[in-house]
């Protein structure tokens, strides 16, 4: 079976977890980790494909990707745009 690949940019943040780098992207929802950045970015790699090959395995690509913000243009997926990023400090109680 022929398979359609479309390559596409996804947002990833990667941020220290205890001794573990997790690798999370916004546009899928979708995280993994590594012992190191390139151990997370090669897992990430791979859980994106598996995620795909999923999706496609159950018929439910297009339903996810559509409520998880993607939009289809021209018979292609595209994901949602990261219009900023930054840090916000905020007030959290942690107790009473």
């Amino acid at each position: 079976m022929h398979k359609k690949i479309q390559q596409v940019q996804l947002p990833v943040l990667f941020f220290k977890e205890g001794k573990q780098i997790i690798a999370y992207t916004p546009a899928l929802d979708l995280s993994t980790f590594g012992k190191t950045l390139a151990q997370a970015q090669k897992r990430f790699a791979e859980v994106v494909e598996i995620f795909f090959e999923e999706l496609i395995r159950m018929g439910t690509l297009e339903e996810v990707l559509e409520e998880c913000g993607w939009e289809k243009h021209n018979k292609e997926f595209l994901p949602p745009t990261v219009i900023a990023q930054g840090l916000t400090s905020v007030s959290v109680p942690f107790s009473r």
